[in-house]
């Protein structure tokens, strides 16, 4: 016997069809718009740890930032000075000089934004910071410049890489200045240290496959700005007769292939 579906048949199959799709685009649709909306997204986490300032929105990103910078030159510039006077190469003590004379810049500027923004700053390296302290002042002669070059280049390349964040996601306009700094005196330390021809660039990479996302620093997270953070101990070179001016910008030692020869 032969079997017809009737029209409302065909209309309840393809109403049932209908529904099953536009079911299946709200649910593909839904956590799209109400994402937003979550709690404990990037962005309600962005908005719940930035307070504000008289120089922009000032996010936990940008506190951690200012952090960085001071701990930075607690550590760098007194192995800096160090590498002025253990280096073996002419090189590594050029190399020396820069992150002297580039701390010895950027700590004062570090300062002062720290100061506008009423956020504290440390006076003391991190144990890690100064187990890369210790390790340096135990090493002589060329394991001391090889010591020198990769671990300094190893930290500079990390903090080259928040740099380049909080200046493309920052606020608030003494942090954005405060990156450009930090930015071009970065940058000019892991040229002069690649240019002492020491740096291992296979373990540089290695360590950059394994490693994880950087932790952030204990940086202040005031629901506003203190009104007293207190007075942050320059970060100062021991004096010297012919120490020029404190720049941003310095000559670049000429590139090398191998360890630079000596004068």
């Amino acid at each position: 016997m032969r079997t017809t579906n009737g029209r409302g048949g065909l209309f309840s199959g393809t109403g049932l069809i209908v529904a099953g799709l536009t079911a299946t685009l709200v649910a593909l649709l839904f956590p799209i718009w109400s994402y937003a909306d979550r709690s404990g997204t990037g962005v309600s986490v962005l908005n719940a740890s930035t307070v504000t300032t008289q120089y922009g929105p000032l996010s936990a990103l940008d506190r951690d930032f200012v952090t960085k910078v001071r701990l930075a030159g607690l550590w760098e510039l007194p192995a800096g000075q160090q590498a002025q006077t253990k280096g073996s190469t002419l090189a590594v003590r050029t190399a020396g000089e820069h992150l002297v004379e580039g701390h010895t810049f950027l700590d004062a500027r570090v300062r002062k934004v720290a100061a506008r923004l009423a956020l504290p700053l440390p006076n003391q390296p991190s144990d890690q910071q100064k187990a890369w302290l210790d390790t340096l002042t135990a090493a002589q002669g060329e394991t001391y410049d090889r010591e020198f070059a990769n671990i300094l280049r190893l930290a500079h390349g990390k903090v080259f890489s928040v740099v380049a964040q909080v200046r493309a996601t920052t606020r608030n306009s003494l942090v954005r200045d405060l990156a450009d700094d930090a930015n071009t005196t970065v940058l000019d330390h892991i040229k002069v240290l690649e240019a002492t021809g020491f740096v291992d660039y296979d373990a540089i990479a290695r360590d950059a496959a394994s490693a994880s996302a950087p932790p952030l620093t204990n940086s202040p997270t005031p629901p506003t700005p203190l009104d007293d953070p207190g007075s942050p101990v320059p970060v100062t070179p021991s004096p010297t007769p012919t120490r020029p001016d404190p720049s941003p910008t310095y000559a670049l030692p000429p590139a090398a292939n191998g360890p630079a020869d000596d004068d």
